[in-house]
C-alpha cells in the first residue's frame, strides 16, 4: 500500500478540536498529550468552550505542524485517552 502524499505543506499551524465530558483535569490532561506532540505549542493560545448545559468540554489547540507523522500520532494519542471523546 502506497502512501498517499499530504495536501498540507509543512509545517504550518493546525487547529485541532478535542471534545470530552467536563471532568476534572480534562483540560490539562489533553493539553499534556498536545505538548507532548507539539513541545513548541503556546498554551495561551488554547480556548476552551463547554456546551450549553456544562456537559462536554471543547478544547481548540492551534499547533505548529511540522510532518504528516506528527499530526497522526497526535490524533492517534487523543483518540486512544478515555476522557476524549472526539478529536476533530
Amino acid at each position: 500500500m502506497t502512501e498517499q502524499p499530504s495536501l498540507i505543506e509543512y509545517p504550518c499551524d493546525f487547529p485541532i478540536k478535542i471534545m470530552g465530558k467536563a471532568q476534572q483535569d480534562f483540560t490539562q490532561t489533553a493539553l499534556a498529550i498536545v505538548k507532548y506532540h507539539a513541545p513548541d505549542f503556546d498554551t495561551a493560545t488554547m480556548s476552551v468552550r463547554a456546551s450549553k448545559n456544562g456537559t462536554y468540554l471543547s478544547i481548540t489547540c492551534t499547533i505548529r505542524a511540522t510532518s504528516r507523522p506528527q499530526l497522526d500520532a497526535l490524533y492517534q494519542a487523543l483518540s486512544d485517552h478515555p476522557m476524549v471523546a472526539v478529536v476533530l
